[in-house]
């Protein structure tokens, strides 16, 4: 049985809220780093309902813009891989794994290449959405795009206030961002 529609853990997770006087507590990732200041995503826990029962919910919130890089990226990798088959980015190597700087530079310069030329192109649109995981090992996953400058504990409380209500409206508009703009 999934523990996130035990009525035990979801005692317990508003108990957790109440101590912190929000809707939600925030989980900590054991990949992130606590020294990185992160206004783009949050990943949060609160109490809400599915198929009119009570279920912890597991979100991960971020921005579009966020999301937006993460998808140019990705793309730019798959060109990158077309054109150096072996090639295996830093975030990807084991432990083990060698590294070649000269390769490393030669894919760098290539994969700013394509993120340039994909941003410039607008490839790739995003919009707002929440996509939900009735599979997720722990209660309900939620992955929430949200078109905002940053995601605080006001823009967390907003949506999860519109999400439990069933107001939730999601801006439909397709959005491109490009690298340059960051430095507003």
């Amino acid at each position: 049985m999934n523990p996130g529609f035990d009525p035990e853990e979801i005692a317990q997770l508003k108990r957790e809220c109440k101590a912190e006087r929000l809707n939600f507590v925030y989980v900590s990732d054991e990949f992130e780093d606590e020294e990185e200041e992160n206004n783009e995503h949050a990943h949060v826990q609160f109490v809400g309902y599915y198929k009119e029962k009570e279920v912890v919910y597991d979100a991960l919130i971020y921005t579009l813009r966020l999301h937006h890089s993460t998808l140019v990226y990705d793309a730019a990798l798959e060109r990158l891989k077309k054109i150096m088959p072996g090639y295996v980015s830093p975030d990807e190597r084991l432990d083990d794994d060698q590294s070649d700087p000269e390769q490393d530079e030669e894919a760098e310069m290539l994969l700013t290449e394509f993120i340039e030329e994909i941003e410039e192109n607008e490839e790739i649109s995003v919009r707002e959405h929440v996509e939900t995981d009735d599979q997720f090992e722990y209660g309900i996953g939620l992955e929430v795009g949200l078109n905002k400058t940053e995601i605080n504990e006001k823009v967390v409380n907003d949506f999860i206030i519109r999400f439990n209500s069933g107001r939730l409206q999601l801006d439909s508009t397709l959005y491109s961002f490009s690298g340059s703009e960051e430095e507003d």
